[in-house]
């Protein structure tokens, strides 16, 4: 059987990975960069193709919280909490850092009529450029792009913060509860978020990226939420056999998250409503199935692999491109088919410039910081 359960760990004190999952993240991210390309052509969340792409969102704090699980429940009797977050440091600061040198270095390329980029002097990108390597949101003038972003260099990054957040709760916080109490906060935080999503201003839960209350609020329910759930779910995994797990899994998170808006403006309780059977129903049986599962071939073994690699360097490195693209599209007037190529070019490029940050700069960064800063078992 080939990657039967988990895949060789980057450090020779981690626990293995979960092959499928591993790659499940990687079709997720993909489908999150299209869900950023057809941006360029959307004129609100109502007609924006690939609909439902922010949920992928949803599902890596879902996963995460799953991971974090598996890989540090049961250390903490010899862990400290300074110990895990310096683990989790090393783990997601890199590409954050690198995200943001990304968006600096291109800024200037991206001016259109949404953001007038050469009103920015250049002092002002070097230090937005900086607090956003810091994951330290942008405070008042310093937003650089001037939407109202978080991380107006790479605004993924939003996520990362509400990754960390995550992170410190669980480890001063969550891990101390009992399956049951985990299970309360779950159902608690997901009757916040469906309230969110059904009767909030946008009729669904893509907010998070911005420091105003709506935004923040959508986010932290979101976090709270979905890690939580991952976290239980975790706790009660108990495997079983599955055929084609990964196959069906990513057909299921291709079709669930390009779907197109329900409802319309007239419902939002209607599209806010598809999202819960996303998130509280489905998403659990996608990561249940991805873990139970088995790699029969070495095809999607390989695949797997690459997908769960390469995942989360292209989350970080591609949305200084979108910007570009989206200004491409903008001041040209473009329609899709006439910007196919970009698109692709924007797709192609990404996946390739992840690979060269995976290899190059991403783990032997985090092994440097590993042997400088963590205690190795030999």
């Amino acid at each position: 059987m080939l990657g039967t359960q988990n895949s060789p760990p980057v450090f020779t004190d981690e626990k293995q990975h979960y092959v499928i999952l591993d790659g499940l993240r990687g079709v997720a991210a993909i489908i999150v960069v299209w869900f950023h390309i057809f941006e360029a052509y959307a004129t609100s969340h109502l007609d924006q193709i690939i609909n439902h792409g922010y949920l992928a969102v949803d599902f890596f704090f879902m996963l995460s919280g799953f991971v974090i699980g598996y890989a540090y429940d049961s250390r903490w009797k010899t862990m400290t909490t300074k110990e895990f977050l310096k683990r989790r440091i090393i783990r997601l600061q890199p590409m954050v850092a690198m995200g943001a040198l990304l968006g600096g270095l291109v800024f200037y390329w991206q001016g259109c009529s949404v953001w007038d980029v050469s009103q920015v002097a250049v002092l002002s990108l070097l230090a937005a450029t900086f607090v956003n390597m810091l994951l330290v949101p942008a405070p008042t003038g310093m937003e650089v792009r001037g939407i109202g972003e978080m991380y107006p260099l790479n605004g993924p990054s939003w996520s990362l913060f509400f990754e960390y957040i995550g992170n410190i709760l669980y480890a001063l916080f969550i891990r101390k509860l009992s399956t049951r109490a985990l299970a309360v906060l779950v159902v608690l935080a997901g009757c916040g978020l469906a309230y969110f999503g059904m009767f909030g201003p946008y009729g669904d839960v893509c907010a998070g990226f911005s420091m105003t209350g709506t935004e923040m609020t959508g986010g932290s329910l979101r976090l709270l939420y979905s890690f939580s759930a991952g976290l239980l779910l975790f706790r009660i995994f108990r495997p079983f056999r599955v055929k084609g797990a990964f196959w069906i899994c990513s057909l299921a998170l291709v079709v669930l998250l390009a779907m197109p808006r329900i409802g319309g403006a007239d419902a939002l309780w209607m599209n806010g409503m598809y999202e819960v059977v996303c998130y509280a129903a489905v998403f659990p049986f996608v990561i249940l199935f991805g873990a139970s599962g088995r790699i029969s071939d070495p095809y999607t073994d390989k695949v797997c692999r690459f997908l769960g690699k390469i995942s989360y360097p292209l989350y970080m490195v591609h949305y200084p491109f979108i910007y570009w693209y989206y200004a491409w599209v903008k001041n040209g007037d473009l329609s899709f088919s006439a910007s196919l190529p970009g698109a692709l070019a924007v797709v192609i490029g990404s996946i390739l410039l992840a690979c060269a940050c995976l290899r190059w700069y991403d783990e032997p960064v985090r092994r440097y910081l590993a042997k400088r800063f963590l205690w190795m078992k030999k």
